[in-house]
């Protein structure tokens, strides 16, 4: 497709289509490096325990082709013999196996790690598409296969002529060693042969791997939609983010709306601001700013004060600096201590003129000291 479709997979997988690739089993892979692995891993184990397990199978063979009339007629001794004879087997053999399993695990896990996957082992029917097959016959995967298998053929032909090239004096000399020490010698060439050969192939790993690695990220390469949509997924659409931000909103002003009968005044700039103050002498160290809010939130705030009969006192420099320097369920800042003072007392005078009466108290707005830093 036309790069200004913007359906090119020109960008990077990002981290989340990477983790997403990982659950469905989509990893790196080198299959040389695991095979590669066994045969170098095994030929070493071989030349370990291979001399044990050779002693332990001549033994065998020894005592089985000397078995006389009476052993062979009678099978309870005939299997107590191969019992053991094989006994002694058993100890090396298993240690190879051991060793070649966790060769053949980390050599499996050692380009994409350790990846279990559900869905990469369900069946895929549309690898069994003939179009598809025919595709990957000829796609940039399969002529890599090719180049590795004739690089591979070639590299082990190659090693083999050199090996027996310069080995010639030795493998004369079997033929003048005494038995069994010429079994033993030929092992050992075959042996250093081996591993020989396998290293070589690490060439091919050396190819294979950075391959492997490459073609992974290739194959998961995203175009720049893909990733706008998923950054929109990841991050929130922007419709869904501002309805989740005014649904938070909205509980906000609930939560806050069901403080206000708990405050003591509220202290308002009559037409925009209004700031619920609690001062409960008991746990309260300072006045709290419970509520508040401008507009239709000041609004809100008056009507609730107002139906649970709570008085509102218009101070607007006041009502200003409190909205602005303090947030819910925090004390006010100490230099608002003094004009906070003089409000809850006026109120508490105001509530003690409605139960007994006599002259009405008033507040002078014009004794409040605000702070330079704190007008607003």
């Amino acid at each position: 497709m036309a790069e200004s479709d913007g359906q090119e997979r020109t960008e990077d997988a990002t981290p989340r289509r990477l983790q997403q690739a990982r659950e469905k089993g989509q990893v790196a892979r080198s299959k040389e490096l695991a095979s590669v692995s066994v045969l170098v891993i095994g030929a070493v184990s071989l030349m370990w325990f291979g001399e044990s397990l050779a002693k332990a199978l001549y033994a065998l063979m020894t005592r089985l082709f000397s078995l006389n009339r009476e052993e062979i007629f009678d099978l309870t001794k005939l299997f107590d013999i191969l019992s053991g004879s094989l006994a002694s087997l058993i100890l090396p053999t298993l240690i190879i196996l051991i060793i070649l399993f966790i060769a053949a695990f980390i050599g499996s896990i050692g380009v994409g790690g350790i990846s279990v996957s559900a869905e990469a082992a369900r069946p895929k029917f549309s690898k069994m598409n003939p179009l598809s097959g025919l595709k990957r016959m000829f796609g940039l995967q399969s002529w890599v296969e090719l180049l590795k298998s004739i690089l591979k053929v070639a590299l082990v032909a190659g090693v083999a002529f050199y090996l027996i090239h310069g080995s010639k004096a030795d493998l004369f000399q079997l033929s003048q060693d005494t038995f069994p020490q010429n079994i033993f010698h030929a092992l050992d060439i075959l042996l250093d042969f081996i591993l020989l050969i396998s290293c070589s192939l690490l060439i091919v790993v050396a190819i294979d791997i950075p391959f492997q690695i490459w073609q992974h990220a290739n194959q998961l390469k995203m175009t720049k939609q893909e990733v706008k949509d998923e950054h929109k997924e990841t991050e929130g659409r922007p419709e869904v983010k501002g309805r989740i931000r005014m649904l938070q909103r909205e509980a906000a002003q609930r939560r806050m709306m069901s403080e206000v009968p708990q405050a003591d005044v509220i202290v308002t700039n009559p037409d925009h601001f209004s700031v619920a103050l609690r001062y409960k002498q008991n746990t309260d160290k300072a006045p709290v700013v419970v509520a508040k809010g401008i507009d239709h939130v000041a609004l809100k705030i008056r009507e609730v004060a107002r139906e649970h009969q709570i008085d509102i006192v218009p101070a607007p420099p006041l009502a200003r600096a409190l909205y602005h320097t303090t947030e819910l369920e925090q004390e006010i800042p100490d230099g608002l201590f003094v004009a906070v003072a003089q409000v809850l007392a006026y109120v508490f005078q105001l509530k003690q003129f409605r139960r007994k009466g006599g002259q009405r108290p008033k507040l002078n707005e014009e004794a409040m000291t605000i702070p330079s830093d704190m007008q607003y």
